[in-house]
């Protein structure tokens, strides 16, 4: 390895440390994965970073990451979260109330049985190829919308907002429509929720670079998904997509989420060091980096 590879890996490994991942996709799970929970915080611990957040799309993983943080005793803090689909009984505010009772920090909206979601699945062959699929056979999924037929968010969705502002806790929008999330982020914010953010904006939920501006101007982050933009199964976006996201968001209200796990993809630290030498190669300083890697995610979840 040449002098200068080995000085960007040596920097790569550097803004390694203390970094934060919200978005993990790690085992067991009902979508194969390529690493389990443990084998996730291992890896992260090892890798110098502060926290990881796992997040299933079917069950509730505040009950594993309590255990993980008691019984590993890893220099990194797992987060715990609820993800609203059908097995939790969808938009169900009592489901809302027992996580956040027992150390759920970030509660989503509907992902894969968001209606936008659903209806994705049905006219975009390439979106449907692209996202994993179950290795059993499941009951057909309703669709879940954040508003009625009126544009007016849910009484169960403003309940569920109530809630989540007692805790503490933070909010993402899911896989919903940007036409659903911005009645939804308005709400969310008159009814006192702190922290908000979005998850991949320019994908599912189709927001553009003038809704990414907007919606950080109401105080929603935005999170990227690393897997979108490194070789992967997902791989969505070329690194001027990349540049033209975080401009339109600003360096202080952007930050990163592998969304790995996945089987055929790399591991989250592995997607982790990827964008990293992605955004040094893009002319990032390193203290912006990690700001999008760190600091930024570590302040939405109040981490000491």
């Amino acid at each position: 390895m040449s002098t200068a590879a080995t000085a960007r890996e040596q920097t790569v490994s550097r803004l390694m440390q203390g970094s934060v991942d919200l978005h993990v996709h790690s085992g067991p799970s009902l979508m194969p994965r390529k690493v389990d929970h443990i084998e996730v915080v291992r890896q992260a611990a090892e890798a110098g970073m502060k926290a990881v957040l796992l997040k299933d799309h079917y069950y509730p993983t505040m009950p594993i990451a309590h255990l993980l943080n008691k019984h590993l005793e890893l220099p990194v803090t797992t987060i715990g979260a609820i993800v609203l689909n059908n097995p939790v009984g969808g938009l169900n505010p009592s489901a809302v109330d027992y996580a956040l009772k027992q150390g759920a920090r970030v509660v989503w909206m509907a992902t894969a049985h968001a209606r936008n979601h659903i209806e994705h699945d049905k006219k975009d062959a390439d979106f449907k190829n692209k996202f994993p699929v179950n290795s059993k056979k499941t009951v057909q999924a309703v669709g879940a919308s954040l508003v009625d037929d009126k544009g007016v968010v849910l009484d169960e969705v403003k309940q569920i907002l109530d809630l989540i502002a007692d805790a503490d806790a933070a909010v993402s929008g899911g896989h919903h429509h940007i036409d659903e999330l911005w009645p939804f982020y308005e709400e969310a914010r008159k009814r006192g929720v702190k922290r908000l953010f979005l998850n991949h904006p320019t994908y599912v939920n189709e927001a553009s670079f003038q809704d990414i501006q907007q919606l950080v101007g109401m105080g929603v982050k935005m999170e990227h998904s690393i897997c979108m933009f490194i070789p992967s199964t997902f791989y969505q976006f070329d690194k001027e997509h990349l540049r033209a996201a975080i401009a339109a968001g600003g360096v202080e209200n952007t930050f990163f989420g592998s969304d790995l796990g996945q089987n055929n993809n790399p591991t989250p630290v592995e997607g982790f060091r990827q964008i990293i030498e992605l955004l040094l190669e893009l002319g990032y300083s390193e203290a912006d980096i990690s700001k999008m890697v760190s600091t930024n995610a570590s302040d939405l979840m109040g981490l000491k």
